[in-house]
């Protein structure tokens, strides 16, 4: 992971490239489909979908509880 967010980091220079923790977000979007009750069959396809807002509404809440940008920041080495 961390060999391609550095050659993704390299193209795409100046822009950040910032790694965030995802680990547990395809329970916790799994939790909610259900809690909103929907369907299994139906959740699977778009389980995704839902971690990957639960992934970008974690960093957010971390960015403005710390004021600091979330994640890992990837350093570009040439």
């Amino acid at each position: 992971v961390r060999d391609f967010a550095q050659t993704f980091a390299r193209s795409i220079a100046p822009v950040p490239v910032r790694l965030v923790d995802e680990r547990m977000t395809t329970v916790t979007a799994t939790q909610g489909l259900r809690a909103s009750g929907v369907k299994s069959k139906k959740g699977r396809s778009v389980i995704d979908q839902a971690a990957a807002v639960v992934i970008l509404q974690n960093a957010l809440e971390s960015e403005r509880a710390s004021g600091l940008p979330p994640g890992e920041g990837v350093e570009v080495v040439v």
